[in-house]
C-alpha cells in the first residue's frame, strides 16, 4: 500500500480512452449483455485503490464518484478486504433465512446503534437497495394495515417493480412496465431553485408542498387514515442532488405524526456519512420509521438493510425473507465499513471537506454564467448548470459534454437529474487531488461556456 502522501494527486492518460483493450470489451459487451442500462462515457475498469481507478489500456482516473455512491470507504479498503477474506475461508453461505449465524446478528447490532430510529430497533437484511425498498414497502403495509404510500415527484428508489412504482425521475425508468404497483401517489418536491409552486423563499416552498398534501392528496383523493407511509430521499439523488428547504422534513414528521403515517427515510446513496452524518436524515433532527440503506454498506459487496423500531418491523415469519440477505461475507465487510468510519472520522472528514468544496464551487459561479446553483451536503455535492441564469433552461446537452471531456481527461465524474453534475467522491479521497478535480469540473465549464476545445492530458 502507498502512505496517503503519496497517492496521487492528478490523473495519466497514457492513451486516449477508449483505448484499444477497453473497445474490445465494449464490444463484447453489447453483444453479450442486455443494454438495459445507460452508461456516462467507455469507461472499462480494470481495477481500483481507494479513490484511483484505472482501465484496461493503463489510464489512472481520479474517482468522483465512488462506484455510483458505493465506496465511501474507497476501493479495496484493506480493513475490508481483510476481513471478506478470512470470511470467505470460514463461511461463504448458509442463508439467515433458515439458520442462524454470527456475523449477521453482529451487524445488526451494530447498525440499530447508528441509525436514527426509535430504539429498541430491528434489522432485515437485502441483497440491495431496490429489495430495501420493497422490504419497506411490505414492512410499512403490513404494520399499518393501510394500503396508500406517499411518494416524491424527482424521487429515485429503485427499478424493481415495487421501488419503480415509486421512482418518480424519469419516466424512461418507468416506461412499459405498467401495471406497476397501485396506492402509490406522488407529491411534489421541495426544489429550492426550482420550486413547483414558482416561490422564491425556500421556507415558503416547503410549506406550499406540506399545504398540497393536507388540501389536494388528503382533502381529495384519500383519507389520511389509508396512508402507510411517506417514503422519501433527504436528498434526491437521481433526481439532481437536491437538498430541500430545512423546514420540510419538520413539518412532514408533524404531519406524519398527526395522522399515525410512518416516515421511510431512502438513505440508499445519502447513508455511511456521504453527507457528514451517518444518515442524511439527520440533518433535520428527524427520527424516521424505517430507513432503508445499501450501496455503500459493505463497500461494493451486494447487501442492503432496513432498519426499523420493533412495532414497525412486525412481520410475521413466513412473511418476508431473502436467500442471501445478510450473507456472512458482506457482513464482515460492513461491520469492517462502520468500524473504519469511526476509526478515521469520516463523517466528520466528509463534512469539512463538502464545505471547502461548496465554497469554491459557489465562488466560480462568479466566473462562469454556466453554474445556475451549488448545493449539497457533506460529498454530496450537485452542480446545476444552465444555458441561461434568468430563465434557469437546463444545459443538459451541456452537461454530456463536460461529463465526457472529463473523462478525457482523467477525472470520473457522472450527471444526476437533467443537467446536474454529481460530486460524490470516496470520503477517503486526498484533499488536495479532490480540489485538483474541483478545479477540472470549473475549467471544462468555463471552456464550453467559452466554445473552446477539448485538451487531454497526454
Amino acid at each position: 500500500m502507498e502512505s496517503k502522501s503519496s497517492k496521487p494527486k492528478y490523473p495519466r492518460i497514457v492513451v486516449e480512452p477508449p483505448g484499444p483493450k477497453a473497445r474490445k470489451v465494449i464490444e463484447k459487451d453489447h453483444r453479450y449483455i442486455m443494454q438495459s442500462f445507460a452508461r456516462w462515457y467507455p469507461l472499462v475498469v480494470e481495477r481500483a485503490e481507494d479513490y484511483v481507478v484505472y482501465d484496461v489500456d493503463g489510464n489512472m482516473y481520479i474517482d468522483l464518484n465512488s462506484g455510483l455512491g458505493v465506496l465511501n470507504v474507497g476501493s479495496s479498503n484493506p480493513l475490508v478486504v481483510e476481513a471478506a477474506a478470512k470470511q470467505l475461508r470460514k463461511l461463504i453461505h448458509y442463508s439467515l433465512t433458515d439458520f442462524y449465524y454470527e456475523e449477521a446478528v453482529a451487524l445488526a447490532e451494530k447498525l440499530v446503534e447508528i441509525a436514527p430510529v426509535e430504539k429498541p430497533a430491528k434489522v432485515f437484511f437485502t441483497n440491495s437497495g431496490a429489495e430495501s425498498i420493497e422490504a419497506s414497502i411490505k414492512v410499512s403495509r403490513y404494520s399499518t394495515r393501510r394500503q396508500y404510500i406517499i411518494a416524491f415527484l424527482g424521487a429515485f428508489h429503485g427499478r424493481t417493480m415495487g421501488a419503480v412504482s415509486l421512482t418518480a425521475s424519469k419516466p424512461v425508468q418507468r416506461l412499459g412496465f405498467s401495471p406497476l404497483l397501485p396506492s402509490i401517489i406522488h407529491a411534489p418536491y421541495p426544489y429550492p431553485y426550482r420550486c413547483p409552486f414558482a416561490v422564491d423563499d425556500p421556507r415558503q416552498c416547503a410549506d406550499m408542498v406540506i399545504g398540497y398534501i393536507e388540501e389536494w392528496i388528503f382533502g381529495k383523493l384519500v383519507d389520511p387514515s389509508e396512508v402507510a407511509a411517506f417514503v422519501f430521499e433527504p436528498i434526491q439523488g437521481e433526481g439532481g442532488y437536491i437538498v430541500p428547504p430545512d423546514n420540510f422534513f419538520p413539518e412532514l414528521e408533524k404531519l406524519a405524526r398527526r395522522y399515525g403515517i410512518l416516515l421511510v427515510s431512502d438513505e440508499v446513496q445519502a447513508g455511511f456519512c456521504r453527507t457528514g452524518r451517518w444518515f442524511a436524515i439527520e440533518h433535520w433532527g428527524v427520527k424516521p420509521d424505517v430507513i432503508a440503506t445499501a450501496k455503500a454498506i459493505a463497500d461494493g459487496l451486494p447487501l442492503g438493510a432496513v432498519v426499523g423500531n420493533e412495532r414497525v418491523m412486525s412481520i410475521r415469519p413466513g412473511g418476508h425473507a431473502s436467500t442471501f440477505g445478510g450473507n456472512p461475507v458482506a457482513a464482515v465487510a460492513a461491520t469492517a465499513v462502520i468500524e473504519y468510519i469511526k476509526r478515521e472520522k469520516l463523517c466528520e472528514r466528509a463534512e469539512r471537506l463538502g464545505e471547502k468544496v461548496l465554497k469554491r464551487l459557489r465562488d466560480a459561479m462568479e466566473e462562469t454564467k454556466m453554474i445556475g446553483d451549488v448545493r449539497g451536503k457533506g460529498l454530496m455535492i450537485g452542480v446545476e448548470l444552465v444555458r441561461d441564469r434568468e430563465t434557469k433552461e437546463p444545459a443538459s446537452e451541456e452537461l454530456g459534454t463536460v461529463l465526457m471531456r472529463l473523462f478525457k481527461r482523467g477525472y470520473l465524474v457522472i450527471g444526476a437529474g437533467v443537467s446536474t453534475i454529481r460530486i460524490a467522491p470516496p470520503l477517503t479521497i486526498d484533499e488536495e487531488a479532490l480540489m485538483n478535480a474541483v478545479e477540472a469540473i470549473i475549467d471544462e465549464v468555463k471552456r464550453i461556456e467559452r466554445k473552446e476545445p477539448l485538451d487531454y492530458y497526454t
